[in-house]
């Protein structure tokens, strides 16, 4: 018998239409839709891609916030075969139109709040019409309502052509820490692997409740709380924006929410905040779940203590695989270490020729299993870099032990050679954490042009009330107690703020554009 109940995502939706039709499975705002309703809007639109010539194995690119219409689009796209392309709403037109262009869409959907950045896509690429969440005022042959549509279109039941499990589903596009962002493609077989293991090690119920206040268009999000709900029956409470904080823990305890999914900068908050005494005596959470980037063992420790009715467990992911790899148990945990693979996938730890290293030595991650994607859209070269006999070099550095927890050192790239050694800036952060001033560090490798030998530069950014408290001495006094002097940073930058993308990943080409500009 398959392990895979469903063809596709729109089979989840027929499903749970079917079994709980009355059930409210989006919460938004003081509103409920339950799963017919949903159903319903999810036909209508369908309804009208198929009406606008979009056939199986369109490309449809989303720029929208949280929202439901987020999540009707995401369905209805699915239901007609066509494939989904979410795309990170905090960029600029140029950003856009080159991901438009690069993955051949021919539709867009896109909030009305981005029309600077979006409208003119219509003439600068292939896209034949934009469908506009919101109000917008020219709609005309090419521009139309989103809430139009779903209000006078009719439902409609039949599908032209459903799409098989094997089916490209959606193009994620990486975040582009190192240049142009390219387009993962990701299977139907390949989400739903990651929904099944996952699934397997949290052991959701239709009773639990996921809040999604993360952006929907990221991988994580997209996967963990968008589609991993539906999967199970559960449901979920939309947050439209992250900002106030407070009023996401607001809707946790109004809505029971007993899934919260983030990453580190929000746990970092999280054990910082005053929190009142009602919301910690009286909400229901019993997971939470870090990825996106490394936890620090301080926050890690320190989480605990602060939440000791619910477990934090840290995972690890990339988009290429759909994306979680990874995660520590809920029975288990080991500080630093982001757990052993999920179940059905495995992992290694290789060196520079994918021969496999002993235990607790540092080398390659690499993963295989049903996660993987497919390949980077129109990029074979890059896809037989990174692909290889079916192991996905992920470049990241680990070293596992012998229960099979993964303990990230650094990107492969991020990797600092110093007079022939290795030194990994996490090692160095993690010390930097330990500072009571320290609100963020960040290290990276600073090359030294003549002889092609790398030092280790650090930067911070101090707490408000601390920023006349700690001196460049200190650091490096505190550092050459815990490190070797050849770790110890040559210089430390104290900044306002690191640069990050959507998930709090650290731009570190950022940091070492601004040192090769001199911007510091």
């Amino acid at each position: 018998m398959s392990r895979y109940k469903y063809n596709n995502f729109y089979e989840m939706i027929e499903q749970n239409a079917k079994n709980f039709p009355k059930k409210p499975i989006i919460f938004i705002d003081k509103r409920k839709v339950n799963n017919l309703i949903l159903k319903q809007k999810i036909d209508t639109l369908a309804e009208f891609l198929e009406f606008s010539d979009i056939k199986n194995g369109d490309k449809v690119c989303l720029i929208i916030e949280n929202s439901e219409e987020f999540v009707i689009s995401f369905f209805a796209i699915s239901k007609i075969g066509a494939v989904v392309v979410p795309v990170n709403n905090f960029l600029k037109k140029d950003e856009y139109e080159y991901i438009v262009n690069d993955c051949d869409a021919k539709l867009l959907i896109s909030s009305s709040k981005f029309a600077k950045e979006t409208k003119t896509l219509i003439q600068t690429s292939k896209i034949e019409k934009i469908i506009w969440v919101g109000e917008y005022k020219n709609l005309d042959k090419k521009n139309f309502s989103f809430m139009e549509i779903v209000k006078s279109f009719k439902v409609h039941e039949q599908v032209s052509l459903s799409a098989k499990l094997d089916d490209l589903s959606c193009i994620v596009y990486t975040s582009g820490t190192t240049g142009k962002p390219k387009g993962a493609m990701l299977s139907y077989r390949s989400i739903f692997s990651n929904l099944i293991a996952i699934n397997e090690i949290i052991k959701l119920t239709q009773k639990d409740r996921f809040v999604v206040y993360l952006p929907m268009f990221h991988s994580f999000t997209l996967t963990a709380t968008v589609l991993l709900p539906f999967f199970t029956a559960s449901s979920i409470v939309i947050v439209k924006s992250v900002f106030p904080f407070s009023n996401v823990l607001k809707q946790v305890l109004l809505k029971r929410v007993t899934i919260f999914l983030g990453i580190p900068t929000v746990y970092n908050a999280l054990i910082k905040a005053k929190i009142p005494w009602y919301f910690m005596w009286f909400n229901k959470l019993r997971v939470f779940v870090s990825g996106g980037a490394p936890l620090s063992e301080k926050v890690l420790n320190e989480f605990k203590i602060k939440f000791p009715k619910a477990t934090l467990i840290e995972g690890y992911g990339l988009s290429e695989c759909s994306p979680v790899v990874a995660a520590n148990r809920l029975e288990l945990q080991k500080p630093l270490s982001v757990g052993p693979v999920l179940p059905g996938y495995e992992a290694k730890c290789v060196d520079e020729e994918m021969i496999e290293l002993p235990l607790g030595e540092v080398g390659e991650l690499i993963v295989k299993g049903d996660c993987v994607m497919q390949g980077y859209y129109k990029r074979e070269d890059a896809t037989k870099e990174s692909i290889v006999n079916g192991w996905l070099k992920t470049g990241d550095l680990v070293k596992m032990d012998k229960d099979g927890f993964i303990f990230i050192m650094d990107r492969k790239k991020d990797l600092i050679i110093s007079k022939g050694i290795n030194i990994y800036p996490r090692e160095i952060e993690e010390l930097l954490y330990q500072l009571n001033e320290v609100d963020a560090a960040a290290v990276i490798g600073e090359k030294n042009e003549e002889t092609g030998d790398e030092t280790p530069t650090a930067f911070l950014v101090l707490k408000d009330d601390e920023k006349e408290n700690l001196k460049e001495n200190d650091v490096k006094k505190y550092l050459k107690n815990h490190l070797a002097n050849f770790k110890v940073p040559k210089n430390i930058y104290f900044v306002d703020e690191l640069p990050k993308n959507a998930t709090g990943k650290v731009l570190k080409r950022v940091l070492k554009q601004m040192i090769s500009e001199g911007l510091i």
